[in-house]
């Protein structure tokens, strides 16, 4: 018997562990000696070990975690889990897990994909983290990847994209602060959404895709420096947390009041790892200005769904395990929250399945199907 037991299940966010050479194995020659070994400034917790010279456990380690059988997301984190960082083993591990699919992101490459200030190394670095993420999921059609690309610089982003796609990447994460100094419906950016529509590929945003940290103000209280709390990585503190979906606020409000996703009405996104708790108020904020503000802002008149009902058709969130998903469904739509796992880190818990079926308990059993299943097939059509 699996983890998943008899229910189907989809997993909207899961991760693979980077190796120290993870980049550097893919990149171009012209770009290779300017990335970095991955994981070398990240805290204790992110040690690979010996790991990047064998590219797999010792088949002492597999044979004790594949014994785990359905117990396997109570074993081991990080890099110790089983199939965090060999595509081999994650098969193995989505048998044990019994998931139908399974979304897989990288853990460490963000803040350099989408912050370095060299534009070159953003896009080196896209490219090889994309060709290396194909290499982990071929070994397994349920197996999600997703490319990164930063959007910059659209005529790269476009070029890059249609890498990602021509390899079978299944998504596209982007960063979420205004790219290149625009909003995300600048016309400039066109062609990165028509492009998006077309492969019916859904864009993300995930944590990362952004600054991690409250800013540093914030932090000096007078006691000592935590910078152990916040390293790399998903390393966050507690502050950091309450402000951690800020920017994928910014991103999506102004995604829609600009009319992006009225234009391409197939394009789909998902917002993964930021929590879901701030999601009905940012509906009932965004319904509010299209409203208000038509006569300042003509172009909102001419919207032929209101904001929510766009979100309601093309937009998912992934609410985090401690928050309540039946009310978050009560206070919005039973269509708009997908379950995920962060396997194998660590904030994704020991026993996901059973937290989020307290946290549905009280929904019906065809919205409680959707929110495991069925609304994860809106933007990733089976």
């Amino acid at each position: 018997m699996s983890y998943a037991d008899e229910r189907i299940i989809f997993d909207a966010d899961s991760h693979l562990m980077e190796l120290p050479d993870y980049l550097r194995e893919f990149a171009d020659p012209d770009i290779r000696d300017r990335l970095p070994k991955l994981g070398e400034t990240a805290t204790a917790i992110f040690d690979a070990k010996n790991y990047g010279d064998t590219g797999a456990h010792s088949p002492e380690t597999t044979k004790k975690l594949l014994a785990m059988g359905d117990d396997i997301t109570r074993g081991p984190k990080w890099h110790e889990a089983l199939g965090s960082f060999n595509g081999k083993e994650r098969n193995q591990v989505l048998d044990l897990l019994g998931f139908k699919k399974q979304v897989i992101f990288s853990s460490f490459c963000s803040r350099l994909i989408f912050d370095d200030p060299d534009f070159d190394i953003r896009y080196g670095a896209a490219a090889a983290q994309n060709r290396s993420m194909a290499e982990f999921v071929k070994h397994d059609e349920r197996m999600i990847g997703v490319g990164m690309v930063p959007l910059d610089e659209p005529d790269r982003a476009v070029a890059e994209i249609k890498r990602v796609l021509d390899m079978g990447l299944g998504a596209v994460w982007i960063g979420s602060d205004a790219p290149g100094g625009r909003s995300p419906g600048h016309p400039d950016l066109n062609p990165v959404w028509v492009l998006l529509q077309e492969a019916g590929v859904p864009f993300i945003l995930h944590v990362g895709s952004s600054t991690l940290s409250i800013p540093d103000p914030w932090m000096n209280d007078g006691r000592p420096a935590r910078t152990t709390a916040r390293g790399g990585a998903e390393v966050i503190g507690s502050k950091d947390l309450t402000v951690i979906h800020h920017s994928a606020v910014r991103f999506v409000s102004t995604m829609i009041l600009d009319g992006v996703l009225e234009q391409f009405p197939k394009l789909k996104g998902g917002v993964i790892e930021l929590g879901a708790g701030w999601v009905p108020d940012m509906i009932r904020r965004l319904d509010h200005a299209a409203e208000i503000w038509t006569k300042s802002e003509p172009h909102l008149a001419q919207m032929t769904r209101k904001p929510s009902e766009q979100i309601h058709d093309q937009l998912r969130f992934t609410p985090y395990p401690f928050e309540d998903v039946a009310q978050l469904v009560a206070e919005s739509s039973p269509d708009l929250y997908l379950f995920s796992t962060d396997y194998p880190h660590a904030e994704g818990g020991r026993d996901p399945i059973g937290r989020f079926l307290r946290s549905t308990e009280s929904l019906t059993d065809v919205h409680r199907d959707r929110f495991f299943h069925r609304n994860f097939l809106d933007i990733y059509p089976a």
